[in-house]
């Protein structure tokens, strides 16, 4: 018996070591579950995309104000739902605050059917899409889809200065055209179709 004691004595120490570990590495594992719960609890608190959006929406010049104060203004037209106006909404909202001065930035949401006029008006059939007003407020050229921050940055400049923007799809003035109409000639007798044309 006192042959076994000293064994039995030589493992416990080893088997308390293993349990120690065992706890170190559950207690580590346990505190890094937790720092990764509040991270995720934390960014699934903080603003979104579409919250942004409406944050930008709200801040944004008023329609009826950016077409009467003389300044060049920028129409975005957008949704909460679209990718593209998401993924670009930081850098929009940094040149917003950069242009503040020198130009009026308008947001309408195409899910709003209040503006639905100027949706036709813009013909707007693609999210984002920029519309680029001079100062005084008739369109100048757009720009649709998702733009990288120089491409826009650019066109802002070119706008404040008064100048082409090299980055849009033009749209010029269009000479007005109505086709002549005429109304035709009644004719007495169907059969008379064929009397007109000369041999």
């Amino acid at each position: 018996m006192a042959a076994n004691l000293p064994d039995s004595a030589a493992t416990s120490p080893q088997k308390s070591g293993t349990t120690n570990g065992t706890r170190i590495r559950n207690f580590l594992i346990a505190l890094v579950a937790i720092a990764l719960s509040v991270v995720l609890f934390l960014a699934l608190q903080t603003k979104t995309g579409a919250t942004s959006l409406d944050t930008q929406a709200e801040e944004a010049t008023p329609l009826e104000i950016a077409l009467s104060n003389g300044k060049p203004t920028l129409l975005e037209f957008y949704a909460n739902w679209c990718t593209s106006c998401q993924a670009m909404a930081k850098d929009l909202g940094e040149l917003k605050q950069q242009y503040a001065e020198s130009v009026n930035f308008v947001m309408l949401n195409v899910d709003n059917s209040k503006w639905l006029p100027e949706v036709l008006n813009y013909r707007v059939d693609g999210i984002p899409h920029f519309v680029f007003l001079g100062q005084d407020g008739k369109a100048i050229a757009q720009a649709i889809g998702e733009q990288p921050r120089p491409v826009m940055q650019a066109n802002l400049d070119a706008l404040v200065a008064s100048l082409p923007l090299p980055y849009t799809q033009g749209s010029g003035q269009v000479s007005s055209f109505e086709a002549p109409v005429s109304t035709p000639q009644a004719q007495d007798d169907p059969r008379s179709h064929g009397t007109q044309v000369k041999q």
